[in-house]
């Protein structure tokens, strides 16, 4: 004979409740998530509506370093007929994406954050703030200083007789991919605190493994970049600098962890 209440774990209305629970769950975290893509949604178009009037002004912004660069007479050309509108168009909504980037991010945060420990969002908000505004300077550096170099490279080196006319779409690809690159570059030292601070490796690893990050820096800047030493070199030396950054960060901010304590034993205690 059974004992009262020694069932109860296979009762199936029990099952049927922690059922209904999950699925309820799971249901309000995609109505969250649902209504947390529609705002960071309405941001961008927001941005977007505000911006289009001035789509023309803001290509020429952007163009601006290449058309600083190009020889007395010439100019940009459009080899598509929607060219002309579907450019500016793209760029103005790229634009609009990348100035609504904090709400995007905030929007994902808070979707994220009621699953964190208050320890760990004490210490992913600092992250959170750095990571845009990193990206952000890494667009900058590739606007102010990267293009002006690398354009006038480019039309330094280009053979006699041979008229410079960049297509407008094909340098909205391009400029793209560079924005991305540096932008991506610049969130080196956030990912090197990540992985000291998840216990993958700690700054004294990460100091041993220098030259082939070097390396590395080096082959991110050839494949992420035109085949020129210039740009390849003006994206590597701050992909190193940032890591050295990013360790010097880590043994500030994750100050357990960053200097290999786990090699040594404890003590015994008698």
């Amino acid at each position: 004979m059974t004992e009262p209440g020694t069932d109860q774990g296979n009762n199936p209305d029990n099952t049927d409740k922690e059922e209904e629970l999950e699925e309820g769950s799971l249901i309000s975290h995609l109505i969250e998530l649902r209504d947390r893509l529609l705002r960071l949604s309405i941001s961008v178009v927001v941005v977007f509506i505000c911006l289009f009037p001035f789509s023309e002004d803001i290509f020429t912004l952007v163009a601006q370093p290449l058309l600083d660069q190009l020889p007395e007479g010439a100019t940009m050309i459009a080899t598509q007929v929607a060219s002309p509108f579907l450019t500016p168009f793209k760029m103005t909504l790229w634009v609009s994406l990348f100035i609504a980037m904090p709400v995007v991010i905030y929007q994902v945060w808070a979707f994220v954050a009621p699953g964190l420990y208050q320890k760990e969002k004490r210490f992913a908000i600092p992250l959170v703030v750095s990571s845009i505004l990193l990206f952000y300077c890494g667009v900058l550096f590739a606007y102010a200083v990267v293009f002006p170099l690398m354009f006038a490279f480019f039309n330094a080196v280009a053979p006699e007789g041979v008229a410079v006319m960049t297509d407008i779409n094909h340098y909205l690809d391009f400029v793209l991919v560079i924005f991305f690159a540096f932008g991506l570059a610049f969130e080196v030292p956030i990912a090197t605190i990540m992985l000291v601070w998840s216990g993958l490796t700690d700054t004294k690893q990460l100091g041993t493994i220098r030259a082939y990050v070097f390396l590395g820096a080096f082959v991110a800047g050839m494949l992420l970049t035109p085949p020129d030493v210039i740009s390849q070199t003006l994206l590597a030396v701050p992909i190193y600098l940032l890591y050295e950054v990013g360790i010097i960060m880590a043994r500030i901010m994750v100050p357990g962890k960053n200097i290999g304590d786990d090699d040594t034993e404890p003590e015994s205690v008698d």
